[in-house]
């Protein structure tokens, strides 16, 4: 089964006089909807749109896994262990929150800065904070989180090019960028495909595009 969710059907969120625009696949604050809470181990996918010197001051995070993915421009991150790292395009970090952890993130660059943000629901809350930065993730490597029970798979089909979706008991499917075709239906920038009982499927560049993917196997998941 496929359930295609619209850019535009998205909650706003954000302060665009600060620079800053949101818009959450899933339910959160304001904008509650106890029937979009996750899908598999999903709990959130963050579009951020930060204009040159925006961003968002320290705030705390617990029992989240926070996988992040810089379209254009380049994320500063600062955490409360003391660490600060550069994000570009391309890379994949992730952030265990875990008992607790404190954050900030910004661009500091010239400028504007997109990436996507998405929170998995870990499968044994509490522990230590960890963190981990991939650059230059290739189309071929999955990254693993094993904390959430879930792979990302990032590909960047050509126009006319096929790309298999991986099989699994949920998969989430993000359009970076382009469009692609997933069966029958085209999805652009910012739409996405939540499968559930994903078996044989391909997704076809219409252009080209890049699209996150998220395999999640564990069951029990609702």
């Amino acid at each position: 089964m496929m359930d295609v969710r619209r850019a535009d059907a998205r909650y706003p969120g954000g302060d665009p006089a600060a620079g800053i625009e949101s818009w959450h696949a899933f339910s959160f604050g304001p904008h509650y909807d106890p029937d979009n809470l996750r899908f598999g181990a999903l709990i959130a996918c963050n579009e951020e749109r930060l204009a040159p010197g925006a961003g968002f001051g320290e705030h705390p995070h617990r029992h989240t896994e926070i996988v992040t993915w810089v379209a254009e421009g380049e994320l500063t991150h600062r955490d409360s262990t003391g660490r600060e790292t550069r994000v570009r395009a391309g890379d994949v970090q992730r952030l265990s929150a875990a008992a607790g952890v404190r954050h900030v993130e910004r661009n500091d660059g010239p400028v504007p800065l997109v990436f996507v943000q998405m929170w998995l629901a870990p499968l044994d809350p509490g522990g230590e904070p960890s963190y981990e930065i991939v650059r230059g993730i290739a189309d071929s490597t999955p990254y693993a989180l094993p904390g959430a029970g879930a792979l990302l798979h990032v590909r960047r089909p050509a126009a006319g090019e096929r790309t298999a979706l991986p099989d699994g008991a949920y998969v989430y499917v993000h359009v970076v960028r382009g469009t692609v075709r997933l069966a029958g239906t085209e999805l652009r920038p910012g739409d996405a495909a939540r499968v559930t009982g994903a078996e044989g499927l391909e997704a076809e560049g219409v252009t080209e595009a890049e699209i996150l993917m998220w395999e999640m196997t564990t069951a029990d998941r609702r």
